[in-house]
């Protein structure tokens, strides 16, 4: 099939969509498909070395980025056309926050009838939305943590959040890769946690930390991969530790109790469902010292780079990572 691989655009997890494009664009040419590699920050820019270091590639500098923002979000477009032009099978999205995740580009691809990867748009943008996507958890019985929705960074009630009791976990309400996020110990640490993620987005969560394991499940179709448990450096899983080699240990499958482990899968699965998504996706969990699972999040594009879970998984029940993208390729061609 023609396939482009659409990645990089303009979210804050760009440079980590370029390097999930990259490796998927490998894995399809090897798995036998024709493969455009395409950065939607630039419209139809092709990215023709797969092999190259990510800082060799044209982008944009961060202080430039930000000025020019809302014109490279307008070539989301001219990418789309170029789709139609070459007349694609199967675009493949490798993009990662913004406009990517939110539901915003399979709305588009929608409407131009382009077959693509991953989640519709409605699932995305709930997925997306974290305070959205709680409340649905919560009415279908799946366990998440106590949190409040904080609107505005100049008039929020401190009474209020410190009632989910300390340590907090403060982040913006829709952005992923722990980007803007804080762990608050203390009120005097608050202020400066809520600035912070609110450069990230128009709304913040404030959620009750919970103590416990970093635990993760991948589902592929229909069917829940091995759970992963992730030991990070860090104490908590942040940028750094997603994506930089040697910075987490992972356990796949995780040492878990049966029934727990199950659990976690069946959690994971209706969390999926629930969302309405599709393909794949990647549900996280933090899971207590009773071994009681929270749901954090529904990924619908998870990352797909050399540290990437989905894949770990994958690997872990014989599913190679060319045969992984494949198969994902071929749900959206069948959709």
């Amino acid at each position: 099939m023609k396939i482009a691989v659409l990645l990089g655009g303009t979210s804050a997890e760009r440079d980590v969509s370029v390097v999930s494009g990259l490796a998927i664009s490998k894995a399809l040419t090897e798995a036998g498909h024709l493969v455009t590699a395409v950065d939607c920050a630039f419209g139809d820019k092709i990215i023709e070395d797969w092999d190259a270091d990510i800082n060799d590639i044209i982008h944009v500098e961060h202080s430039d980025f930000e000025n020019r923002k809302r014109e490279l979000d307008r070539n989301i477009i001219q990418t789309v056309q170029f789709l139609i032009e070459q007349k694609i099978n199967v675009a493949f999205i490798a993009l990662h926050g913004g406009y990517g995740e939110n539901g915003q580009i399979q709305a588009l691809l929608d409407l131009m009838k382009i077959p693509y990867t991953g989640s519709t748009s409605l699932a995305s943008a709930m997925g997306m939305n974290k305070h959205i996507s709680k409340i649905l958890f919560q009415r279908h019985h799946i366990n998440v943590a106590p949190w409040i929705k904080i609107e505005s960074v100049q008039n929020y009630n401190i009474d209020q959040i410190e009632k989910l009791q300390y340590p907090l976990v403060i982040k913006p309400n829709d952005q992923g890769s722990t980007v803007g996020l804080t762990i608050v110990k203390e009120r005097s640490s608050l202020d400066t946690a809520v600035q912070l993620a609110f450069q990230f987005s128009d709304t913040v969560l404030a959620e009750q930390f919970i103590p416990g394991k970093e635990v993760t499940v991948s589902i592929l179709g229909e069917q829940a991969l091995p759970v992963i448990e992730i030991i990070p450096e860090h104490g908590i899983y942040d940028y750094e530790c997603k994506y930089q080699k040697g910075k987490s240990q992972y356990i796949v499958p995780a040492e878990l109790p049966m029934e727990i482990t199950q659990n976690l899968q069946q959690q994971a699965w209706q969390a999926f469902q629930v969302l309405g998504c599709r393909h794949y996706a990647r549900v996280d969990f933090r899971l207590s010292p009773q071994n009681q699972p929270f749901c954090l999040e529904v990924n619908t594009l998870p990352g797909m780079t050399a540290t990437s879970l989905v894949p770990k998984a994958a690997k872990a029940t014989g599913i190679g990572f060319p045969e992984l993208v494949d198969r994902i390729v071929g749900m959206a061609a069948n959709q």
